[in-house]
């Protein structure tokens, strides 16, 4: 069994995808630190040929909550939201196609952080036709207090995991002879490169997978999904 574990990012970008449906199982960390540099709840999109930011205002609180303790905005306008991206797209050849299921998504009644975005995730997997198994990582019966590498091992003990894959960004934080000696196999996803067209921009990459949705039909996207290689 292949097995992923990531964070919960709003509409991330197209290596996470490949990361979810590389794996049989797929662990989404609700019990972790939130952090303002992370991309939780927030994340690129294209504006008038450029990238620009959008995100989800939060709630002021403790720097040092999880995911699943924090919780969106009252400022938190889903409508302004949606308006930015129908502004952004409105041109875009897979628009009529693709804004409702934006719509569905930024308008679910979820105030928690993790609850919101695993919708999100879940949603999206569908549309892209991910059949991958989704987990929440605080289900997994383990010592949550592990941190790091050790962490990720006890998980994959715990679910029998032959091969733990992670994003390419880690590959100087685990070590293949460490998960060898417990007898699976670790490997690094890294996304090959992908291009398409942007209405008459030059193109802007790593932007989310929104935007790899409002110039792509879903053939073409699924398509994305396997352009990576193992290392």
């Amino acid at each position: 069994m292949k097995l992923g574990i990531m964070q919960p990012y709003f509409f991330p970008y197209i290596g996470y995808w490949q990361l979810v449906s590389a794996v049989d199982s797929f662990i989404i960390y609700d019990n972790i630190q939130y952090t303002k540099k992370g991309w939780f709840n927030r994340n690129r999109y294209l504006l008038n040929g450029k990238d620009s930011l959008f995100s989800i205002n939060l709630k002021n609180d403790s720097d040092f909550l999880n995911v699943n303790e924090r919780f969106l905005s009252p400022e938190y306008k889903r409508n302004k939201l949606i308006a930015m991206f129908q502004n952004a797209y409105a041109k875009a050849p897979m628009y009529k196609d693709v804004m409702p299921l934006i719509n569905k998504i930024i308008n679910y009644q979820e105030e928690n952080l993790f609850n919101y975005i695993y919708n999100s995730i879940t949603e999206l997997c569908e549309y892209l036709k991910i059949k991958t198994n989704i987990v929440i990582s605080s289900s997994v019966d383990i010592d949550h207090s592990l941190k790091a590498e050790k962490k990720v091992l006890a998980i994959c003990k715990k679910l029998n995991a032959e091969t733990y894959i992670n994003s390419i960004g880690g590959i100087e934080l685990y070590s293949k002879e460490i998960f060898r000696e417990c007898n699976i196999e670790l490997k690094f996803i890294r996304s090959k490169p992908i291009d398409y067209k942007q209405f008459d921009n030059s193109f802007v990459p790593g932007l989310s997978i929104l935007d790899i949705m409002m110039f792509n039909d879903k053939e073409t996207i699924i398509n994305f999904l396997n352009r990576y290689e193992l290392i």
